[in-house]
């Protein structure tokens, strides 16, 4: 096989990372872009040269205007798109937003609409079922010792 070849056949999938907060009530944050119908939650793409953890970072103070402390890795979700082609999504802890940070959110209005929390029985309505599925999951993951590996938003048995 050519390097070409070889090259080819290797998966170049793009990257994004988010980060799930939560309010007192352990309701999770999520944004309302102003490009799309569903909700989403704060985080994008990995830029070249760019780790998952500080895209995360990165995208959290460019979409929220605000700089929390972002914790552990809760899930990795392997999500090929027809449309998109490979992706490999992460999703960190954000934890309890104090509502000073609440209160500090500044949404930049050419992306997002709003910030608001919402219990986990309304993520199915909010979200796409992908999103859904990873953001269940990535709630499910909090406070277990290793993240969760996922497939479509959906765990794999190891």
């Amino acid at each position: 096989m050519t390097e070409t070849e070889h090259e080819r056949r290797m998966a170049h999938p793009r990257m994004a990372a988010g980060a799930l907060f939560f309010d007192s009530r352990g309701h999770v944050l999520l944004v309302k872009p102003s490009y799309k119908p569903q909700w989403e939650i704060p985080g994008g793409y990995v830029e070249t040269g760019e780790s998952p953890y500080a895209a995360c970072r990165r995208e959290v103070q460019e979409e929220l205007g605000i700089t929390p402390a972002v914790g552990a890795l809760l899930v990795v979700d392997w999500a090929p798109s027809q449309k998109e082609g490979d992706k490999v999504l992460y999703v960190f802890d954000g934890g309890i937003l104090h509502q000073d940070d609440v209160d500090a959110i500044k949404l930049p209005p050419e992306e997002l609409l709003a910030a608001e929390f919402y219990p986990g029985e309304a993520l199915d309505d909010l979200l796409v079922p992908r999103l859904a599925r990873r953001v269940k999951a990535a709630i499910a993951a909090r406070g277990e010792v290793h993240p969760q590996y996922l497939e479509h938003g959906q765990r794999v048995s190891l």
